[in-house]
């Protein structure tokens, strides 16, 4: 049998109650990876609520942040979490809109994720 083909997208998303600073720039800083570890978290959470909805097609939510940044100013923090997920045959089609509903119903209309606070413009599904 064929392997599942991998199908590789980001989700961007700002976090207004985190400030920027230098250490959510160096990947071994202890801000930035104790911030990676509760965005994995969160992150893995929402994989598990989007395995079970039924129409969406990823079967396995891969997710490994590539960075933090601010855009704007530094009270806000930008993420960037590349993720990657593995089709099954039998499963419908990737399918970016239905990831993006569900994750807005899970993050409260995109404004809250865990103790983080999102702004509700933020959140791109890109792939």
């Amino acid at each position: 049998p064929l392997a599942p083909a991998v199908k590789n997208f980001t989700l961007n998303f700002t976090i207004t109650n985190l400030q920027f600073n230098a250490d959510l720039q160096n990947p071994n800083s202890r801000r930035f990876k104790s911030t990676e570890k509760v965005m994995y978290h969160y992150v893995s959470l929402a994989n598990n609520a989007l395995l079970g909805h039924s129409s969406l097609s990823i079967s396995h939510l891969l997710p490994s942040l590539a960075h933090f940044a601010y855009f704007h100013n530094r009270d806000d923090t930008g993420v960037d979490a590349m993720c990657s997920s593995r089709d099954e045959p039998s499963d419908p089609k990737f399918n970016r809109t239905a990831v993006y509903r569900e994750l807005s119903k899970m993050t409260d209309g995109i404004t809250q994720l865990g103790h983080y606070s999102l702004n509700s413009q933020s959140l791109y599904v890109n792939g």
